[in-house]
């Protein structure tokens, strides 16, 4: 071989290195790029579908909220806002709303659109989504809040009419839940009930994949209507990623390595690493994390199946005793750091109108030993006990008034399962006693006194304890029609007050929004209801 043709392979063969590495070096730098336009959090509960007229936890609201839109939706301050309509109006008896709706909402793409593979939304669209929430054949656990509504109709279509009932002023906070997202008729009927794993919206984002229990991806809709202050098209970035560690320690190590964008609330697992004594970001994380904490429209409660056939939990005088137990202000220190606020007042939470903190119950241990020993007495039931069930997540609280408990006499056994499962039992009544939390859906005091009306007895309402009372239910339908704001409030207090009297709950605390962001996250923000909220989310 000639010196010639030597140097011509020696000098290809540095060409074709030199080109592989600038195609490996590209696509390092677009994964990069791509890393850059991805949020990603991890839903350590799963998520159990994606069809918004069973949108009723924490997991599923905050996928489904990147999906689609209602009429209208919450700002960070708890305002109600225009969403895909533009404007409404309400009749001088309140009980008339007419919305304005947009006429440039468009579906995400799919082939059952025909001919643009899109449509855009119309009145006709929240007609048939409102009928699927009554629809028994659809089974919605959302039907409950189509219980003020007469009838609704569309007038054309960009105009959609609602007849309530009766006046009932948190009625525009109400349509701001993910129950009433508007879905097309078309797709829903097409997939039937696998619906829920191929979801079609309006939302900023539209779906992508899932893999159960895996990984879900939803990406960027790239014609939706929205903008952000500077009157740039949302959302900023272009994918969403969420995985499903099953615990949260796994959850936090993924974060702490830069893998995750976000971890939401406080797990016992990572509490004392994350957060100093006095409930501060650990300095040894000020250059990578950044802490948001709000007020927290989340009330955490025990809560008693009251048909139960087991003595201890239909006796008022176990459920006070427990009440009267244990020490709420030190387990606040203790397990949460000082993150949240101990339940001194009534089921209403701190923060919302109609809270009372005077009619709650305080740690009082010989009184909880007289009620103990008085019930041992009527039930001839020495060794009374009781069984909690509870996740993973807060088996440290019921350990805590496990051993407090057993200092006035009462035995607590402690039963764990998977969230999913507690959810399943929860609502179909197989649980005497259920660690459970209630998050505000709208900003009015209503929300959480529906869970102690007997109408709505699960599972196709939010009364899990399926307490009834006809006191409280004859209050809570006179509350539904009141217009006068101090009015319905004296009502709310009269209300929970009757229901801390008869106790079918012990409620633990208050709890406060704490978020955990990396520092390259900007637009996430926080609110009093824990809405993530990703339109307005930027990576830098």
């Amino acid at each position: 071989m000639t010196k010639c043709t030597t140097n011509f392979f020696i000098y290809n063969r540095w060409i074709i290195v030199f080109l592989i590495l600038t195609i490996f070096g590209c696509q390092h730098s677009k994964k990069i790029n791509r890393d850059s336009d991805v949020f990603r959090y991890n839903e350590h509960k799963n998520i159990s579908g994606l069809d918004p007229a069973f949108a009723k936890d924490n997991a599923d609201i905050w996928a489904v909220h990147q999906l689609f839109n209602g009429l209208v939706q919450m700002d960070n301050d708890m305002n109600i806002i225009p969403c895909i309509a533009t404007s409404w109006s309400i009749s001088e008896t309140g009980t008339r709303y007419t919305f304005k709706l947009r006429k440039d909402v468009l579906y995400h793409p799919h082939e059952q659109f025909g001919v643009g593979k899109t449509r855009p939304v119309t009145a006709d669209d929240f007609v048939y989504s409102f009928q699927r929430l009554s629809d028994p054949k659809v089974a919605s656990p959302g039907g409950w809040v189509l219980g003020t509504v007469d009838n609704y109709k569309a007038i054309n279509k960009s105009t959609f009419e609602i007849k309530l009932k009766y006046p009932f002023p948190a009625f525009l906070g109400l349509l701001s839940m993910k129950y009433f997202s508007v879905v097309p008729k078309e797709i829903v009927e097409f997939y039937g009930p696998s619906f829920r794993a191929n979801p079609i919206g309006t939302g900023p984002f539209k779906f992508k994949y899932w893999s159960e229990n895996n990984k879900l991806v939803f990406r960027k809709h790239k014609q939706y209507f929205e903008v952000d202050k500077d009157g740039k098209k949302l959302p900023h970035l272009e994918a969403i990623a969420i995985t499903f560690l099953p615990d949260k320690q796994s959850e936090y190590l993924q974060f702490v390595q830069g893998n995750l964008d976000f971890v939401s609330g406080l797990d016992a697992s990572y509490k004392d690493d994350i957060l100093t004594p006095k409930g501060e970001l650990n300095p040894k994380y000020a250059a990578q994390v950044q802490m948001l904490r709000s007020p927290y429209l989340n009330t955490e409660y025990l809560g008693f199946f009251m048909p139960s056939e087991t003595s201890e939990v239909e006796s008022a005088l176990i459920r006070q005793a427990i009440n009267y137990g244990f020490d709420r202000k030190k387990m606040m220190v203790y397990l949460r750091n000082g993150i949240g606020i101990p339940a001194h007042g009534g089921f209403i939470p701190k923060g919302l109108p109609g809270y009372n903190d005077t009619i709650g119950y305080t740690y009082q241990p010989e009184k909880a030993k007289a009620l103990v020993r008085e019930y041992k007495t009527l039930s001839k039931n020495p060794a009374p006990t009781i069984t909690i069930t509870t996740n993973e997540n807060y088996l440290n609280f019921c350990e805590y008034i496990q051993r407090a408990l057993l200092d006035i006499g009462l035995t607590v056994e402690i039963e764990v399962m998977p969230a999913s499962a507690l959810k399943t039992a929860k609502a179909n009544g197989k649980l005497d006693v259920f660690r459970a939390s209630w998050v505000a859906d709208y900003p009015d005091a209503e929300n959480y006194l529906s869970l102690f009306y007997s109408e709505n007895f699960t599972p196709n309402g939010p009364n899990y304890t399926h307490f009834k009372n006809d006191k409280f239910d004859q209050l809570y339908r006179r509350s539904l029609s009141e217009s006068d704001t101090k009015t319905r409030l004296e009502l709310y207090k009269k209300m929970d007050q009757i229901v801390i009297q008869k106790a079918p709950v012990v409620v633990l605390f208050y709890d406060e929004v704490l978020r955990f962001v990396q520092k390259n996250i900007s637009g996430l923000g926080i609110n009093p209801t824990n809405l993530l909220e990703i339109k307005n989310v930027q990576k830098n």
